[in-house]
């Protein structure tokens, strides 16, 4: 089967033997695979990732000496099971799958991250069987694939435990912000700000249904907290506070049951969740310096690099800060059924589709933000060029 090593930062397409499904595996024909943001990391520091991976007792991500195959955002048809695997379903069944795969004497592993469990960015893929899925509804391929980047921002929305009365802010409209902006509105949040300061990223995010997007390069995405209902400085919060514990001293009943009332009623001011979608350092600082008061902050991109913050300014604003990983096995069952069922629309996401040779052709791409947001990978295309997709 034809492939995509990485090896020393080098991709090169080679031809590999075919793989053969142990017990518990599926071996699928690759139709789709996504190149995420990590798979752009991978080529040049894996390394890094394979020693931060370590650091948190997750072993076996490939280091740059071993020669892999990325790609982990991926659906295919069924072609083989494993010995002593239950068939699922019938050959050339179109499936996703979790990108996880339970190797002997290594126990799970990081699909596509790891030397040991090859991704997609090949003819053929191993898949685990209870982590394997059928497309519903007719679901095309390329929706399918999105299955997985989908998933991670369902998991962060939800996560966030943001009600649809407040409003979300998402700092960073790549892939993952993007994906944060359609599980917002799939989750009913009556207010979604978008900041990007490319304008072809901020084009994608109404398209996804952003109601307010903003270029921080001339607007602050925390500009219109007053308009939001939101606390925006200390002073305002003192007197606002001291003006209703007056209020309740004025009233006959004791004035402390009349603040627990308030607090059972949530009539206190509005909290805005914040999405850190850009993965960059200095993002978090800047986001804690013009986030409103009460602020819950998630942070979904993924910075690798080290990051200075001020505690004290949070502490001021008492802002809550969460990080989020990944997805569960029911949230990747739930973004796929969305995608199926019409919830959640994803197509504008996707710029383009190459095949394997042209994959080089896509890393580069993919760094300019003007040019794509998701490129898919089609092992059956021929040629280098990446077909533009229009929506």
């Amino acid at each position: 089967m034809k492939s995509v090593l990485c090896h020393q930062a080098t991709l090169q397409v080679v031809d590999q033997p075919n793989l053969t499904p142990a017990k518990g595996q599926v071996l699928l024909e690759v139709v789709r695979c996504g190149i995420c943001g990590s798979d752009l990391h991978m080529q040049h520091h894996c390394d890094h990732m394979h020693d931060l991976a370590a650091r948190v007792g997750f072993n076996g991500l490939a280091k740059s000496t071993d020669p892999f195959v990325l790609g982990h955002e991926f659906c295919g048809k069924v072609l083989d099971y494993g010995p002593k695997t239950r068939h699922k379903f019938k050959a050339d069944t179109l499936v996703c799958a979790m990108p996880l795969l339970n190797v002997d004497q290594h126990g799970y592993l990081s699909t596509g991250l790891s030397p040991n469990a090859s991704g997609g960015y090949a003819e053929q893929v191993l898949a685990q069987s209870s982590l394997m899925f059928e497309v519903p509804n007719g679901l095309d391929a390329d929706s399918a694939a999105m299955t997985e980047p989908m998933a991670v921002a369902l998991h962060a929305v939800r996560r966030s435990r943001v009600k649809t009365s407040e409003p979300a802010i998402v700092i960073g409209c790549g892939p993952v912000g993007l994906g944060v902006i359609l599980m917002l509105k799939a989750a009913g949040v009556k207010t979604v700000v978008a900041s990007d300061f490319s304008p072809n990223r901020r084009k994608l995010a109404e398209q996804c249904g952003a109601d307010i997007v903003v270029d921080p390069k001339e607007t602050s995405p925390f500009a219109n907290w007053k308009e939001f209902g939101l606390l925006g400085n200390v002073s305002d919060a003192i007197n606002m506070g001291m003006g209703l514990f007056d209020k309740l001293q004025a009233t006959r009943l004791p004035w402390w049951h009349g603040w627990r009332m308030i607090d059972k009623l949530g009539a206190l001011p509005k909290r805005p969740v914040i999405f850190e979608c850009v993965g960059v350092p200095g993002v978090l600082q800047q986001i804690i310096e013009g986030a409103p008061l009460f602020s819950r902050i998630v942070g979904v991109g993924v910075c690798m690099q080290s990051d200075k913050i001020e505690p004290a300014l949070a502490i001021n604003k008492e802002l809550e800060i969460q990080f989020v990983l990944g997805y569960t096995p029911l949230e990747f069952r739930d973004a796929l059924h969305m995608i199926a069922e019409g919830k959640v629309n994803c197509s504008p996401l996707i710029t383009g589709v190459v095949g394997l040779e042209g994959v080089t052709n896509a890393f580069e791409a993919l760094r300019d933000p003007e040019q794509h947001a998701k490129i898919l990978i089609d092992p059956k295309r021929s040629g280098s060029d990446i077909q533009l997709m229009s929506h």
